[in-house]
């Protein structure tokens, strides 16, 4: 703001041409009552009788007396008054800070030079120069509307509004207006700059922010108390190390005694009233809210907090300085554990003398043992009798320095004919000798058994090859035994005596063909003659059959499913699939129960795996053939197939009704599976592939015929060629 050129002083004063200050008006009207006394005594003296003179001249001495005296006391009374002004307008214009005083109409009574300097325009400033300067500004405007309104009520009020500085930078002032009770109506307005205070003050506020955000994170612990231990402050590095949080510590009004170990001398933890203003360190333990006991380096100092009391802070250092080492440490042991404990292979570690020291989960579950059944015995004890000397061996090898890439093959004494692929190492200690052994037993059961049924079914597939050829072979003869029956027949009529013994040598050969035709089915080197069939016709017109051959103790529910596709099969082997599970059904119920066969399409986005098989992804028509009968052992789930196995008493069934089963349906490009067990009835699943049927084009060429060539008779002079498998 640009200085003022008021010629005054202070407003109200001013001065003359010469630049002196004007005297005050009761020394000229005293000397004047003085002037005038003294002409009226000599005029007295003058014109009066001598005898009145001295009356006369002794009144106007008393008036005079009296007036002078009054007067004086009233020239007094002026330059009391005049003093206290100049002194009060003095005062106000030594204060660095802009005042103005206001009288009732608005205008400045007295402005000091600062406020002059800063908003005083040419004349008399007045009121309105606040609402010019500020009222641009902010709220400006409503603060100084609201200190006028206070005024004018005769009360006080302040406010801050901001302003543009100098340099251009946002500054902010302080105004107060302050009522004067005498004389009244007239108010004493302040400015005070307020920007420095406001900037020191967020200052010491992002310090005290700043030294709490140290406080709160710090990686140390940190915290403060009275000086009986009650905790003032408490940062989370110490609150999460004992397992607290930091407002829980200070809010139930925890203190030093609630976190020492039970055994803590609590005196020397508080210190007793003798913490000085040096620093103090002392080892304590204190304990963790889960019971845990922290050894920890106590550095504490005396201090007066902000209330003016004693408080005592302190920092807190864990005395294991490889803590987060031995925590880590403590992690990787957990991982080894588990890794160890839940590995795969089976794994026991073994002293020199061949005692089992540790074991892991696999190891036990191969051993068929529970707990820690293995440990403290010789591994010898745990292994079939016939690989005890191998195993003896193997182990004395290892530990003189030699070593083998392939594995030793054991079977355990665990009653469940387990067998293992087991590698044997050394465990050496920092100088290289050998301090015990590592053992791994890598289950090789399922591979065996695997191997076995590997061997199983080639030996098998050479059965089948082998039935097929005699199966042929033996069927023509079967041919030529009936064919000669059929001839005998003939010569030896009814009530022939010879007439039921041909029969007998028949229908025995007969029976003898059906079983040819078994065997052809297991094979799967039948003939056969698929054609394009509705799977619920044929089971609709099966239905009475099957109902005849399961008796009437057992109920038959045929569940056909809607829209069923078709499927490309011999009708007749299909009938035999359905018959031969319908009696493995009645025989499988022999007090009664259900027969269920259901049908239904069955589609697979994906291959999906059942036990060995695997089912292709594609179209299905399902067959499934359900009991309610005793259901079949887990051991013998996997035999069934299998031509001549049988569970049934000897001379009940020849063994070959489910690999006839098997045999046609693989055949027949399909897949069967078994779902069973004991108590539960059996389901057996037959999947169809779905045909999709394409009408077939057929092209008839009439015969060429050369120019001038005659039609030819050709009847009778073929050759006939028949081919019998």
């Amino acid at each position: 703001m640009a200085e003022a050129s008021m010629p005054t002083d202070a407003v109200g004063m001013v001065k003359d041409s010469g630049g002196r200050q004007p005297r005050p008006w009761h020394e000229p009207t005293f000397w004047s009552v003085a002037g005038a006394f003294v002409t009226a005594m000599i005029l007295i003296g003058v014109v009066a009788p001598p005898e009145h003179v001295v009356p006369l001249v002794g009144t106007i001495v008393v008036l005079a007396v009296l007036s002078m005296s009054l007067i004086y006391r009233l020239m007094r009374q002026a330059e009391e008054r005049r003093r206290e002004t100049v002194l009060f307008r003095s005062s106000i214009d030594a204060l660095a800070d802009p005042r103005i005083v206001v009288g009732p109409n608005g205008r400045a009574v007295h402005a000091n030079r600062a406020f002059l300097k800063a908003y005083g325009p040419p004349g008399v400033p007045t009121i309105d120069v606040l609402r010019t300067t500020f009222a641009a500004y902010d709220s400006a405007e409503e603060e100084i509307a609201r200190l006028l309104e206070a005024a004018t009520g005769g009360n006080d009020a302040v406010a801050e509004v901001g302003c543009p500085g100098e340099d251009g930078s946002y500054e902010w002032r302080e105004i107060s207006v302050h009522p004067l009770t005498v004389p009244a109506g007239h108010t004493v307005w302040s400015i005070r700059n307020t920007t420095a205070a406001r900037q020191s003050e967020r200052r010491r506020q992002r310090e005290h922010e700043q030294l709490e955000a140290f406080f709160r994170a710090a990686p140390i612990g940190l915290f403060t108390t009275d000086e009986t231990g009650r905790f003032l402050a408490v940062n989370k590095t110490l609150a999460d190390l004992l397992g607290h949080s930091a407002a829980d510590l200070v809010e139930r009004e925890l203190g030093l005694r609630d976190v020492a170990a039970d055994d803590q001398d609590i005196g020397e933890l508080i210190g007793d009233g003798k913490i000085g203003s040096d620093v103090q360190h002392i080892d304590v333990d204190l304990k963790a809210a889960d019971g845990r006991r922290i050894p920890v380096t106590i550095g504490r100092i005396r201090a007066v907090g902000a209330d003016g009391g004693t408080q005592v802070r302190s920092i807190v250092v864990d005395r294991l300085p490889d803590r987060e080492i031995a925590q880590a440490l403590h992690h990787s042991e957990r991982l080894f554990e588990q890794f160890f404990d839940e590995a795969p292979l089976g794994i026991a570690l073994l002293d020199l003398d061949g005692m089992v020291v540790k074991h892991n989960l696999a190891f036990q579950s191969l051993c068929g043992a529970d707990g820690k059944w293995a440990e403290d015995r010789p591994l010898t004890e745990l292994v079939g009798e016939e690989d005890r000397g191998e195993l003896t061996r193997r182990i004395s090898d290892v530990i003189a320095g030699k070593t083998f890439a392939e594995p030793l093959e054991l079977r355990l004494g665990s009653g469940r004919d387990s067998v293992a692929a087991v590698y044997v190492s050394r465990i050496e200690d920092m100088d290289g000798e050998t301090t015990g052994l590592i053992l791994q037993f890598l289950d090789t059961t399922e591979q065996k058994n695997l191997e076995v049924q590997f061997a199983h079914s080639q030996k098998m597939e050479a059965v089948g090859r082998l039935t097929g050829g005699v199966a042929h072979d033996f069927n023509n003869l079967l041919t030529a035994m009936i064919g000669f029956c059929d001839l005998l027949l003939l010569r030896h009529r009814p009530g022939d005596p010879s007439f039921a013994d041909v029969m007998q040598i028949k229908q025995n050969a007969n029976r003898a063909a059906n079983l040819v035709r078994q065997l052809l089915a297991f094979s799967r080197q039948q003939t056969l003659q698929p054609k394009v069939l509705n799977i619920t016709d044929v089971l609709a017109e099966l239905s009475n059959l099957l109902r005849r051959l399961i008796g009437e103790n057992i109920d038959l529910e045929m569940v056909h499913g809607r829209d069923l596709g078709l499927v490309k099969v011999d009708q007749g082997q299909l009938e035999q699939v359905i018959i031969n599970l319908a009696v493995n059904a009645r025989d499988a119920l022999p007090t009664g129960g259900r027969l269920t066969v259901r049908t239904a399409n069955v589609k697979t986005d994906e291959s999906v795996h059942r036990g060995h098989e695997l089912l292709p992804a594609g179209d299905y028509v399902l067959i499934e053939v359900t009991d309610t009968g005793v259901g079949i052992e887990k051991e013998n789930l996997g035999r069934i197939f299998e031509p001549f196995f049988s569970t049934k008493e000897v001379g009940s069934g020849t063994g070959l009704g489910l690999s006839t089963v098997y045999g046609i349906v693989k055949q027949t490009g399909g897949f069967v599976f078994v779902d069973s067990a004991p108590g539960e009835g059996a389901t057996f699943s037959i999947f169809l592939p779905r045909h999709r049927e394409e009408p077939e084009v057929i092209e008839i060429k009439a015969p060429a015929v050369k120019a001038g060539e005659k039609p030819r008779d050709l009847t009778g002079a073929g050759t006939v060629l028949l081919v019998e498998d």
